[in-house]
């Protein structure tokens, strides 16, 4: 359906090498799409770009530290030179720090927010004027089931992930005018590498999120593709400011 054909379209995938990010590189891809990966691991990233390659799309394989100002703006322009334009930006790259609350520090706790909120934004700013241009855009930011819900063991973690959600709200409001609709995707528990990390260091983590998860099981970076079609696509053009979680119905349980 040309509602959700991305083809001539041009995303850029902040962390998009692996786990969620290359979930949804790949859905946009097999719809048109030319990608940009970027990322810290060049070899990881252009592994990624080759397999989304197979698909017949122009690909891009960006370095980026996004907690550094620089680096985001210098990535978004190297979007913008090797694949002619940008239409999407899907800010997916994170960490988590697993502790408690008392046994953070405060450099710590900056490196969260800095790596997981300011740099969605500042990556977000520097689209702006290339989406200007081109006419309109799609920013979509990976959220969390930690937008909605607390946990002792993530506490800037959770604030980050809260924050997505009001930035993506506030970006939306400013810049319906331009045809930029800014969303939100709230991932439940996905099996990735950095959750298969998680099950390590939180006891009983596998077997509560399977008891609460009425599909009853993890969900797989396969499961983010659809949604990143539609959020990227006509067909979400009167979409925006929306927290959408993708999360096996996790997030509708009492």
């Amino acid at each position: 359906m040309s509602l959700f054909d991305l083809t001539g379209r041009v995303a850029v995938v902040t962390g998009g090498n692996g786990g969620i990010g290359l979930g949804m590189a790949r859905g946009m891809a097999e719809a048109g799409a030319a990608i940009a990966i970027a990322g810290r691991n060049k070899a990881k990233s252009e592994t990624a770009a080759a397999e989304l390659a197979k698909l017949g799309v122009k690909t891009a394989v960006l370095g980026v530290d996004v907690a550094d100002e620089a680096s985001c703006r210098k990535m978004i322009e190297d979007a913008v030179k090797q694949l002619g334009r940008l239409d999407i930006l899907v800010n997916n790259a994170g960490i988590n720090i697993r502790k408690q609350p008392q046994d953070y520090t405060l450099a710590e706790w900056r490196q969260v927010i800095e790596t997981n909120l300011t740099s969605a934004f500042t990556c977000s700013h520097a689209a702006y004027p290339h989406m200007l241009k081109a006419g309109g855009g799609k920013i979509i930011n990976i959220g969390s089931m930690m937008s909605i819900f607390g946990a002792s063991f993530a506490p800037a973690y959770a604030a980050s992930k809260g924050g997505i959600v009001q930035m993506s709200r506030a970006l939306a409001t400013a810049w319906a005018k331009d045809n930029i609709q800014v969303n939100a995707v709230l991932p439940g528990w996905i099996d990735t590498d950095l959750t298969k990390r998680a099950r390590e260091e939180v006891s009983g983590l596998n077997s509560m999120v399977l008891m609460r998860t009425p599909c009853r099981r993890w969900g797989t970076p396969a499961d983010m593709s659809g949604v990143a079609v539609f959020l990227a696509s006509k067909a979400s053009d009167f979409v925006t400011g929306t927290a959408i979680p993708v999360d096996g119905g996790y997030s509708v349980q009492g």
